[in-house]
């Protein structure tokens, strides 16, 4: 059989506390109808963090489901990747290290990535990478949580497109020659001319909080060029977004003629549906995340779960993940799912 990296587990933790369409509306005081937020948004509910549910807590529940799951040692693992989100219990400490030390994955060594929602997809790249060229890695754990909706100021629309973010927590285990579900080729791009359209105002160096700014700092998650981000996008999300999957299924010797299934993250319905259309797809070969919103870059881990649970995914289809993160980076890669025969 071929050297290959394969996916041997996935976990998931969402939080049982919920927001609703009608609580979304009634958060923007009535701005966006509940109609408008389930039709156009795409969102009929989402989870929200519970006073227990931090960024690395979250993160590290999910990396347990899939271990205990798939009955996976964590005596086993070698690397710890964590694509958890900056937002965290406490600033300045390596999420992956935190996890390390909570599974008991003594013998792994952990790090933190960040690309925004295309942290998940980059984290696999790397580890394949790092699998392959290097004898002593095997198996390798891709985690993290995501709590970003806690800075959505509901009454500033320049963010309603950012009103979906949710929480949760998800995980995927990667082992060098599993012999099914292999992960082949990925396609990255990204873009500084977006590098400063969108970000929290205050806490960093530039605007620190103060006394004066406390308040607001708290829901300062904005959107600082509003037109130049909007005429950005205009002309170069849906070019991006196909062309990073068509180049990884050209890179894993496939069309998108060949492919079965669509691991994408949640955005607005009808974007959702126009996406589908230009890879040649049926809703029914994805899972829109309509009860669950935007969990940033754990959405394709969320969405493979979904489509496997729910029969969308079956032995010997072509699988594409993709996703974009602000900044702006676009990213998708291809899994082949089931044995493999060669």
């Amino acid at each position: 059989m071929k050297k290959h990296v394969g996916i041997a587990a996935l976990g998931l933790y969402i939080p049982e506390t919920v927001m609703t369409a009608k609580e979304i509306s009634d958060a923007t005081g009535g701005v966006w109808s509940e109609e408008a937020v389930r039709e156009k948004l795409g969102i009929v509910k989402k989870p929200i963090p519970g006073p227990n549910d931090g960024t690395q807590e979250m993160g590290y529940r999910a990396a347990k489901e899939a271990l205990e799951k798939y009955n996976i040692n964590p005596l086993d693992i070698d690397v710890i990747i964590c694509i958890g989100e900056e937002w965290k219990e406490y600033p300045l400490t390596t999420s992956a290290i935190y996890i390390q030390e909570k599974l008991g994955a003594y013998n792994a060594y952990g790090f933190d990535i960040q690309q925004r929602c295309a942290t998940c997809i980059t984290a696999m790249k790397v580890a394949k990478d790092m699998m392959m060229s290097d004898d002593s890695i095997n198996t390798v754990l891709i985690c993290g949580g995501y709590r970003n909706g806690d800075f959505i100021d509901y009454k500033n629309n320049r963010v309603s497109f950012m009103f979906n973010l949710g929480a949760g927590g998800a995980a995927m285990v990667l082992k060098k020659n599993l012999g099914r579900n292999e992960l082949m080729e990925s396609s990255i791009m990204s873009d500084g001319s977006f590098a400063r359209d969108a970000g929290v105002r205050y806490g960093g160096t530039v605007n620190p909080i103060t006394p004066e700014n406390a308040v607001e700092a708290q829901k300062s998650l904005d959107v600082f060029d509003v037109e130049g981000m909007k005429q950005r996008l205009n002309e170069k999300s849906e070019p991006n977004f196909l062309a990073v999957v068509r180049a990884a299924l050209r890179k894993s010797g496939y069309t998108q003629d060949d492919l079965n299934y669509l691991a994408i993250l949640h955005f607005k319905r009808s974007a959702h549906k126009h996406m589908l259309e230009q890879l040649g797809l049926e809703l029914s070969q994805s899972v829109y995340l309509e009860d669950y919103g935007h969990l940033g870059q754990l959405d394709q881990i969320l969405s493979l779960i979904l489509g496997l649970e729910q029969g969308r995914i079956k032995d010997g289809d072509i699988v594409a993940t993709v996703g974009a993160g602000i900044g702006y980076a676009w990213s998708a890669n291809v899994i082949k799912w089931g044995p493999i025969n060669e």
